[in-house]
């Protein structure tokens, strides 16, 4: 993969970029989605591909991008389909912080020490060139305006700053209502970005954590006096049934 292109997180990172206060928007929503926008970057490469609600390692070979390979190494210990769900909804320490640190070696963002109470350090970043943040914005503009199906990387990064809840830091308050609703709608262009992104707001509202009923045992149906059996998720604060959780190490 050559590193002419922005992927994905790099993109999804810039757009959540506030310009005024150097800060991210939804931080925390973001950490998921980044997850997420490493799936469909390495799906479009031909590395994984969905296979029901899991997604599957179809191609090993490493991309040449230090961070996505490390994802892609990950998935492939798996030994088998992974969740998405599950996968999103692991541990993914410093995986923001990763691509903030890359984004600066670029020269696409720059590091700016401060001060919070005048007492904690705090670093906030400022973009550096503001005609790519102009650039990736558009093509969400575009889509939205035109209603126009968008290429799939536009589609998938329209999906994700949906699932992460940027639309309402890209187009505020009432007059951006139905420029919301338009970018919620172009998650149905590219099926990959349209699965992480379902997977993203499932975990944000705990669907990956929830129990599952499993099959009643011989002799004894399932009802309310029986407690149903739940499958532990896999890649979330729970004992794993298959393996560790998976982690994404920073570069």
């Amino acid at each position: 993969m050559g590193r002419s292109r922005r992927t994905i997180p790099e993109e999804l990172l810039l757009l959540a970029l506030d310009p005024t206060t150097g800060t991210t928007a939804q931080p925390q929503s973001l950490d998921l989605g980044l997850a997420g926008a490493q799936l469909v970057e390495l799906a479009l490469a031909g590395r994984i591909a969905p296979d029901g609600d899991r997604i599957a390692v179809v191609v090993p070979r490493p991309t040449g991008d230090p961070t996505l390979d490390c994802a892609l190494e990950l998935l492939r210990r798996r030994g088998a389909p992974v969740r998405a769900v599950h996968w999103i909804g692991g541990p993914r320490l410093g995986l923001r912080q990763t691509y903030l640190s890359h984004l600066e070696r670029c020269g696409m963002v720059a590091a700016v020490a401060g001060q919070m109470c005048g007492v904690l350090p705090t670093t906030r970043y400022q973009a550096t060139d503001t005609a790519i943040s102009r650039e990736i914005r558009s093509r969400l503009d575009t889509a939205i305006r035109t209603g126009v199906p968008p290429d799939p990387r536009t589609a998938a990064l329209a999906a994700l700053a949906h699932a992460v809840g940027l639309g309402k830091h890209l187009y505020p308050g009432n007059e951006g209502r139905s420029s919301r609703s338009r970018l919620r709608d172009l998650i149905r262009h590219d099926p990959m970005g349209g699965l992480v992104a379902h997977a993203v707001m499932d975990v944000q509202n705990g669907a990956a954590a929830q129990p599952r009923r499993g099959p009643a045992a011989p002799g004894r149906p399932a009802g309310p006096g029986v407690r149903p059996t739940a499958e532990p998720a896999r890649g979330v604060p729970m004992q794993p049934r298959h393996g560790s959780m998976a982690r994404a190490v920073a570069h």
